[in-house]
């Protein structure tokens, strides 16, 4: 889950899943696969995502996309 993502994502106003469905041009369902870590966020697909969201912030990739594995 990427739990970091979502909470930034969350704090500038945006839904997650819609947030990702915009960044990805693709369906809700691979948005909500991809941020509960279902299905992978490829390097690329992580860039596209800062930087329509994060250009100007000082977020790395490392932070937003941790993955967070519930036991």
């Amino acid at each position: 889950m990427l739990n970091n993502l979502k909470a930034e994502l969350v704090r500038k106003g945006f839904d997650p899943v819609q947030a990702v469905v915009s960044a990805l041009d693709c369906t809700e369902k691979t948005a909500r696969n991809k941020l509960n870590g279902s299905s992978p966020v490829t390097v690329p697909e992580a860039v596209k995502i800062i930087e329509k969201y994060f250009a100007t912030e000082k977020l790395t990739i490392e932070f937003l996309f941790q993955a967070y594995k519930t036991a």
